[in-house]
């Protein structure tokens, strides 16, 4: 355990962002508006070259900068990280931040291999640090409403989760970083495929409205993982996730016809849920009522994790909760290598200068209404399953 000597945290907490571009802009961003409620401070930003005065938001003021996050964090003072930076990148960071005594918000994926989450893990428990894994869907409030639900009995027993992620990429998204579609990079792993980080919040939310987000929730897994893009990762494919509860299957692609808002869908023999969780709506249709609509509220990971500091607060993502989605991306990295999609599975799309995968997005609505994969609805180009355990 750690030895460090703790001063209480109170508001507005230091924080110091590492990895400020890409999706580091939307940390920036709420950042801005929790500094401005008096929650944070940002205390520093951590990037390989200085954001410029036009970069930073305005109200973050003049925050210390520099390429060595350790010194960083001793020169501001921070208490709390925000790590925002490549997936390869995540546990030695995590492990800089919490000898320093400084809890973390860490971007999913939270590590490229199952090795690396339990060293991570471990090492920020043994420092006796908070550590949040940023989920962000993982905040909403239908997420405990659809549990509740489901333990009532309002759909029946549970048979399952499906899941389907219709997204769209240009093949630039592939050439925005050295590490982006690939997985591994100069021996090291990355595993940057559709179902282990643009649409990892598909998987996880499946696996927590099942109450399964532990690794020994998992029991098997099967997996189809296919490309259409140039790259060596997958960018069109399907899980599915054995646990006591019933199967969690999820299909996605980055190559959608029609790019649509992704969801996870509750089956049970008298009804279901479906949650669009980008959105934080959710549908509840059940044998002997109407259907019914609700839009719910949700609580931001940052503010979460500082409650927790100041009041006690659970924290709503403890790297335990996201033990299940680690199994999956385990189960991806020592797959097979990415099957390539036939050249007349597919067309390229001039005017957005995309891949498109064609029949993918009611294949990916059938995956998660049926819980079946590719294979076992006739795709033609899917590959025999793979399984794990």
């Amino acid at each position: 355990m750690s030895h460090l000597v703790r001063t209480p945290v109170t508001t507005p907490v230091p924080v110091v962002l590492a990895g400020a571009r890409g999706h580091g802009r939307w940390h920036l961003d709420n950042l801005r508006r929790l500094q401005e409620r008096g929650t944070v401070r940002l205390a520093g930003i951590c990037e390989l070259t200085p954001l410029t005065a036009d970069e930073l938001p305005e109200g973050l003021a003049a925050p210390e900068q520099s390429a060595d996050f350790g010194a960083l964090l001793d020169s501001t003072g921070a208490r709390i990280a925000v790590v925002c930076t490549p997936i390869p990148t995540h546990t030695d960071l995590a492990l800089t931040a919490a000898g320093r005594g400084v809890h973390l918000l860490l971007e999913k994926p939270p590590a490229p291999s199952y090795a690396e989450f339990s060293r991570m893990a471990d090492g920020v428990a043994a420092a006796g640090v908070a550590c949040q894994i940023g989920f962000q869907s993982l905040g909403s409030h239908a997420v405990p409403a659809i549990r509740r639900l489901i333990d009532e009995g309002a759909i029946g027993e549970v048979v399952g989760v499906g899941g389907a992620g219709a997204w769209a990429r240009p093949e630039s998204y592939y050439r925005r970083a050295p590490w982006a579609g690939r997985r591994r990079l100069n021996g090291v792993d990355v595993v940057d495929g559709v179902l282990t980080n643009p649409l990892a919040h598909a998987v996880a939310t499946g696996l927590a409205l099942l109450g399964t987000g532990r690794a020994d929730d998992v029991t098997g897994i099967e997996t189809e993982l296919l490309r259409a893009n140039a790259i060596e990762s997958d960018d069109t494919s399907c899980v599915r996730v054995a646990t006591p509860r019933g199967p969690v299957a999820v299909a996605a692609t980055l190559c959608a016809e029609q790019p649509g808002e992704p969801y996870v869908v509750v089956h049970g023999h008298r009804g279901r849920v479906t949650f669009w969780y980008k959105q934080d709506r959710v549908l509840l249709q059940r044998a002997g009522h109407g259907p019914e609509e609700i839009l719910y509220g949700r609580t931001d990971l940052l503010e979460n994790l500082v409650a927790h500091l100041t009041d006690g607060t659970d924290l709503l993502v403890p790297p335990a909760a996201t033990g299940a989605f680690m199994k999956v991306v385990e189960a991806i990295r020592l797959a097979d290598e990415p099957a390539r999609l036939p050249s007349g599975a597919w067309h390229f799309d001039e005017d957005e200068q995309r891949r498109v995968v064609t029949g993918i997005d009611g294949l990916v609505a059938s995956c998660a209404d049926t819980l079946a994969l590719y294979s076992e609805l006739g795709a033609s180009w899917a590959l025999a399953k793979e399984v794990s355990t």
